[in-house]
């Protein structure tokens, strides 16, 4: 399946707010251990990504993007967030929502262009880094396939469903990236 990532569209609010509303497999993955969104801070965040969308208000180097098929609709985001600003280390974060989705290389693909992009509009950037948990076998297994090594396990450190598990930490450096 061809996917690309681009910004986002007004059309893509209506299936954003269908997968953020009740509940979905992609949340038990998805870090499970956060709250979830309340029925008003998704409206918020919809309200907010609208009047972005609408202004073509979107930063210069992207903090996510939509996943989109070959038909352009969207399948899930690709995310980026600061682990310390100061020493440019990032983090990364993908979300593919319906699972009938999983399986088909989409995750590799996505964050495969997602790492390209962000290494090429960002030149300071010595590393990137994703988090899952121990729980999370997709996202372990993606991980490692991009290239990313496994760097970091907090023993019991996350618990889902009355269980505990290990927050796991994978980083790869610029110059490991597309060896």
């Amino acid at each position: 399946m061809k996917i690309k990532l681009r910004d986002w569209r007004l059309q893509d609010l209506d299936t954003y707010q269908k997968f953020n509303t009740g509940h979905h497999t992609w949340m038990d993955f998805d870090g499970p251990y956060y709250p979830k969104l309340t029925p008003s801070e998704l409206e918020e965040q919809i309200d907010s990504l609208r009047k972005r969308i609408s202004t073509d208000n979107f930063p210069s180097i992207r903090k996510n993007k939509v996943i989109a098929d070959e038909q352009d609709q969207i399948l899930g985001t690709v995310s980026r967030y600061w682990q310390s600003e100061e020493t440019n280390w990032l983090s990364i974060g993908l979300v593919i929502f319906d699972e009938q989705s999983w399986g088909k290389g989409i995750g590799y693909k996505a964050l495969s262009q997602w790492c390209d992009y962000l290494f090429e509009e960002m030149p300071e950037l010595a590393r990137l880094d994703l988090r899952t948990w121990s729980g999370n076998h997709g996202m372990m297994k993606l991980a490692e396939k991009l290239g990313f090594q496994l760097e970091a396990r907090f023993r019991n450190a996350r618990i889902i469903k009355g269980e505990y598990f290990d927050s796991i930490g994978y980083g790869i450096l610029r110059e490991e990236w597309g060896e």
